[in-house]
């Protein structure tokens, strides 16, 4: 069973950073490729960032090329978010997930684990 934890979301005024955390579980993390996903309010779950599980590779929702970051730390077993220039409609719960080998980087199904989510709100 692999588990995924995020944290280092909170609260922070627009034009701010945060760096959101992912630690896995599992001795093959650098096998598999990591997601980023956010949802909020009322809204579908969208995707946001990726990475290969080298780390050679890296893709983004087009809105949010050149604000966030993807990076990840295959010996801790972390996957890391880099969101600068924050602005308050990126307000959502922020979810990492791991990437079964098929399927498109872009779209959930193709992600089988998933984290419990870590909120971050972006004030005006």
């Amino acid at each position: 069973q692999v588990q995924l934890v995020e944290s280092g979301g909170g609260l922070v005024q627009a034009g701010g950073s945060l760096r959101l955390s992912c630690a896995a579980s599992g001795r093959t993390f650098s096998n598999y490729p990591m997601g980023w996903f956010r949802q909020a309010p009322g809204k579908e779950r969208e995707f946001v960032a990726a990475i290969s599980g080298s780390g050679g590779s890296t893709y983004y929702a087009d809105s949010l090329k050149g604000r966030f970051t993807i990076s990840r730390g295959n010996a801790k077993n972390t996957v890391y978010l880099q969101m600068n220039s924050l602005k308050p409609e990126d307000t959502a719960v922020y979810y990492c997930a791991r990437k079964q080998t098929s399927g498109s980087y872009f779209q959930t199904p193709a992600y089988d684990y998933w984290g419990q989510g870590t909120q971050v709100t972006v004030s005006s």
